[in-house]
């Protein structure tokens, strides 16, 4: 096994295997290395029979009916050449948009060339749970990741959403019981339709958590219970919210989150807003640094924070 940024490589006998367990890999690829000098040789005899050959397999064993051909200049003569060539030796419909088959092509680490063929139709973290979608929704491998670091027990999503963090929560193991908290009627009513496709209870309640006298109890729990885990991915402030607002958010979550959390307990932050999350935490009171990750999310690369209550 070898790894590079973002990147395992390794082998398996059963590829099948691995894609059922990967809650936090984002995608999983079969590698084909090329020692050839130029992309124009992928079109040659061997080469090409190779590359079809495996396109194929990965295309019958999905099953997909499209591909799609992603490399820095898909649109020269080259590649064009490539992907009209692929279509006729598998059959298989170019979608250059949604094409089921991803086949990436770029520069391999010893000089030559390399095809990525992945092997879902979709990426992992596009999970068959998910009936309803909300912009700016979390990404399910990072909310698998964030239920892996922050732990098991109670669990307040604040601002919920589509409610991604909660349902990973759910789906990970042992604990609960699962909340999630928003003050729009739309987003709760998605949450509880995608924890029923999930087959998870998550408690869902319509509020404003930003209220200062926002509080909501652990169910089932005694009267001043606080839950264990909180966790909220803040809006980016393009796709939901402004940046003008953010601060105050999360000023408004980082108090909430104080509130409900027993000490020891743990709040996960997932913000595209980096430098206003660590001008607050700084110099916030009460909290224990955990971690602080950048993370991969759709084009972006967001903080995750996760601090500890102390106190």
């Amino acid at each position: 096994m070898a790894t590079t940024d973002g990147e395992v490589r390794f082998s398996h006998p059963r590829p099948e295997r691995v894609l059922a367990r990967s809650r936090l890999v984002s995608a999983v690829y079969r590698s084909l290395e090329f020692a050839v000098p130029r992309p124009k040789a992928l079109l040659g005899d061997a080469a090409f029979r190779r590359l079809s050959g495996a396109c194929r397999q990965v295309a019958a064993r999905g099953p997909m009916a499209t591909f799609r051909l992603a490399a820095a200049g898909s649109q020269t003569q080259v590649f064009r050449r490539l992907a009209d060539e692929l279509g006729r030796a598998t059959g298989l419909a170019e979608d250059r948009d949604a094409g089921e088959l991803l086949v990436r092509v770029r520069r391999s680490r010893s000089g030559g060339w390399e095809a990525l063929l992945r092997l879902t139709a979709r990426p992992l973290s596009a999970r068959g749970w998910r009936v309803c979608n909300l912009p700016g929704g979390a990404n399910a491998t990072v909310a698998a990741a964030i239920a892996r670091l922050t732990g098991g027990g109670s669990f307040l999503n604040l601002m919920c959403g589509s409610g991604t963090l909660a349902i990973e929560r759910a789906l990970a193991g042992p604990g609960g019981p699962y909340v999630g908290v928003d003050v729009s009627a739309e987003a709760v009513a998605c949450t509880r339709r995608n924890a029923e496709a999930a087959g998870v209870q998550v408690e869902t309640f319509l509020d404003d958590v930003v209220r200062p006298d926002f509080q909501v109890a652990v169910p089932g729990g005694a009267a001043d219970e606080l839950f264990d885990v909180v966790a909220a991915d803040a809006p980016w402030g393009d796709a939901v919210g402004s940046h003008a607002t953010n601060e105050a958010l999360h000023r408004s979550l980082l108090s909430a989150a104080a509130r409900h959390l027993r000490p020891g307990g743990r709040f996960a932050l997932l913000t595209h807003e980096v430098k206003i999350a660590q001008k607050l935490v700084s110099g916030a009171e009460g909290w224990r640094h955990r971690s602080a990750l950048r993370v991969e999310h759709g084009g972006h690369i967001p903080l995750l924070l996760v601090l500890e209550k102390v106190g």
